[in-house]
């Protein structure tokens, strides 16, 4: 198989659809002798802000000196985005050999009477497999979706990581968040040391009990470790963190938002926990590693006059922020609004947080099956903007956006992440070239 072949196979491999449970990916890496118990992994998953923190702890490590494997999803671009070691993609003939490898594989494990893996799982597997093979000395790992039933939860991390629980995927994962913080909770390990940043405390009630039930060493961000906001710049933020070794000052992000700066604080304090346990990880790499962090299409200025900022605010807790950063981050006269959201997300809740700030709005269609009826959210930016666009083709979508624009506004294009990693393609290739 190619590159495209392989791709093309796994892609095809959603007709599975997601199918949550660990028996398949179980059995599936006991027929790869287990590559994910040879490794060292700091698992981290939450609602928002996972990807972030997850970034910021790789650069950490990297930046300590160590070989840092990063498995995160989606990609934005490309597929090979999901498998970097010390931020280098894996490459593409990579993934088509171990793909090819996985192949027959599979159709054994399904011929021996077991459920076929899904997509998710079989990229999982890869992972592990492909890490294994490169013999990282760490690996990042994302949680996919939830926690408990992810794929990723097989493994038995030196440390886990809770960055919030908000109300999302409730088709998998719960109605209330007290569901989804016990379905979030799920990571945490016995005897393993776990941190989170969750605010709300009916769900830091869950995630404290499910510690105290495993064993575990419960961390909290705001009480634990805390932080102060020490200012910014549209080039980045800086601040202080009370950690659990040290106090560090003056570490800078490149991050926008407030949000980053708890994601920054959540990321210091589980390094700190690999410190404890014997890491070499010094307060230089921690600055230096902080201060590197790249995370594409999170508050992304893309240009500055009129300001163009791309964020993948797919869910209402994102949308907050969202908006919070809208109102405090950016200076501007006018906002326009390029907006495509899926058709199971809470869209009427977040079009209330953003639509009020917009003065034009142009609503586009997210590129995939689940963008259902895209044209119906119009139906609630009317109720807070008078200039409405529907506009399918996201090309089109965002030229309109632009051309909506004078020099002192900002152009804000969020919503799926299918959306904005089509309109970020867009604009690095053609726009700003």
């Amino acid at each position: 198989m190619n590159f495209n072949e392989a791709i093309n196979y796994l892609q095809n491999l959603t007709k599975f659809g997601i199918n949550l449970g660990l028996g398949r990916i179980e059995e599936l890496l006991r027929r790869l002798d287990n590559p994910h118990q040879k490794l060292k992994v700091i698992h981290i998953g939450g609602t928002n802000g996972k990807g972030s923190t997850t970034a910021m702890v790789s650069s950490i490590l990297q930046a300590a000196g160590y070989k840092v494997g990063t498995f995160t999803s989606p990609h934005l671009h490309s597929y090979t985005e999901r498998y970097r070691i010390n931020r280098e993609e894996v490459a593409p003939d990579r993934i088509a050999g171990l793909i090819s490898r996985f192949k027959p594989i599979l159709e054994e494990m399904v011929a021996a009477g077991f459920e076929h893996p899904t997509e998710f799982e079989v990229s999982t597997a890869l992972a592990f497999q492909y890490f294994h093979e490169e013999q990282v000395d760490l690996l990042v790992l994302e949680v996919g979706l939830g926690g408990s039933i992810d794929s990723t939860n097989v493994v038995t991390p030196l440390v886990s990581i809770i960055t919030n629980v908000a109300m999302d995927h409730m088709d998998y994962l719960g109605d209330t968040i007290e569901e989804i913080a016990t379905v979030k909770a799920g990571i945490i390990k016995p005897g393993i040391p776990v941190v989170t940043a969750t605010e709300k405390p009916e769900v830091l009630e869950i995630i404290a009990q499910t510690a105290a039930q495993k064993d575990s060493r419960l961390v909290v961000v705001g009480r634990d470790v805390t932080w102060q906001d020490k200012g910014g710049t549209l080039d980045g933020q800086v601040l202080d963190v009370h950690g659990l070794n040290a106090h560090y000052q003056q570490l800078a992000v490149p991050l926008l938002g407030q949000h980053q700066l708890i994601n920054a604080a959540t990321a210091v304090a589980g390094v700190e926990l690999l410190v404890q346990q014997g890491y070499k990880i010094d307060e230089m790499a921690i600055i230096q590693g902080l201060g590197k962090t790249m995370w594409p299409a999170r508050l992304e200025i893309m240009q500055r006059r009129p300001m163009v900022v791309i964020d993948g605010a797919h869910n209402l807790d994102g949308a907050r922020k969202l908006a919070q950063a809208l109102r405090e981050t950016f200076q501007y006269r006018e906002l326009i609004l390029v907006f495509g959201m899926l058709g199971d997300k809470e869209r009427e809740k977040v079009v209330a947080q953003l639509a009020p700030l917009a003065k034009r709005v142009v609503i586009t269609k997210p590129n995939s099956p689940r963008a259902g009826d895209w044209q119906q959210i119009k139906q609630e930016v009317d109720k807070y903007v008078g200039e409405v666009y529907l506009i399918e083709d996201i090309r089109l979508a965002v030229e309109k956006g632009l051309a909506l624009a004078g020099e002192e506004d900002l152009v804000c294009i969020t919503g799926s992440l299918y959306m904005v990693a089509e309109a970020r393609e867009y604009w690095v290739k053609e726009v700003h070239k």
